[in-house]
């Protein structure tokens, strides 16, 4: 008999805690991030993440974005909203020399990108917390202590807090490789990948020093992060459900 049930993919579900590690708002809880990956048996997977800031002016977004078996993204949603106010709404695509949004704006009304690429994009930033890990699988840990690029890196937004757009804007990034730990979050102990963004080329701001914590089994699941400079920020995994 044919059953009628079926259930191949595998799902982590998760949420992770925004705080501030400035002297006057220590450990301050300034947002949270719930998010749920879906790994397909083809070895697609999707990110569906919904994200708060509560830093004035406040930042709400929704997203889901899926990537191919090769981690390349295939199409992503965003819904922008700004100080509790409908900031925009986009749908991007991805195909093999192109990248296209379709959106609204409050501020630039009905928008159609379309940019060529000169090859297969390898990664799109739609600014989940969850998301930021994911560029590192471009690593090449054959060459553990260079810097390395990632060039072209498409965003949903260029502002350091994805509060702008959404639409497309190409920047580079730069990362290097400090190492691999034992990291415990309020999810478990972890055996981790310790990366860091160096800098990006082509934001219109440059962005503080950013140390990213991942998963070292292959998923490059988010454990924690923090950002130096002006900002000052960190994000910690506190929950956990589900293995891929």
């Amino acid at each position: 008999m044919t059953a009628i049930l079926q259930r191949d993919h595998r799902s982590i579900r998760g949420r992770i805690l925004y705080t501030s590690k400035k002297p006057e708002r220590l450990d301050q809880e300034r947002g949270r991030e719930w998010f749920m990956t879906t790994l397909h048996t083809d070895g697609r997977r999707t990110i569906v993440a919904h994200c708060e800031i509560d830093d004035r002016p406040s930042v709400m977004r929704d997203v889901t974005l899926s990537v191919d078996e090769g981690w390349r993204p295939l199409d992503c949603f965003v819904r922008l909203t700004v100080g509790d106010r409908f900031m925009g709404s986009s749908w991007f695509r991805f195909g093999e020399r192109v990248a296209e949004c379709e959106g609204f704006t409050k501020l630039e009304g009905r928008i159609s990108q379309r940019m060529e690429l000169a090859a297969p994009l390898e990664s799109f930033q739609a600014h989940p917390i969850a998301c930021d890990s994911w560029h590192f699988r471009l690593f090449d840990m054959s060459r553990p202590n260079a810097v390395q690029t990632v060039e072209p890196l498409l965003l949903s937004s260029p502002d350091h807090r994805g509060a702008t757009g959404p639409m497309l804007f190409k920047v580079a990034m730069h990362m290097a490789f400090a190492g691999r730990e034992r990291v415990t979050v309020g999810a478990g102990t972890f055996d981790a990948l310790h990366f860091q963004v160096t800098s990006a080329p082509g934001l219109p701001e440059a962005h503080p020093p950013y140390d990213v914590w991942c998963t070292d089994d292959g998923h490059f699941t988010l454990l924690k992060a923090q950002v130096g400079g002006y900002m000052q920020t960190y994000y910690e995994l506190v929950e956990l459900e589900g293995a891929l």
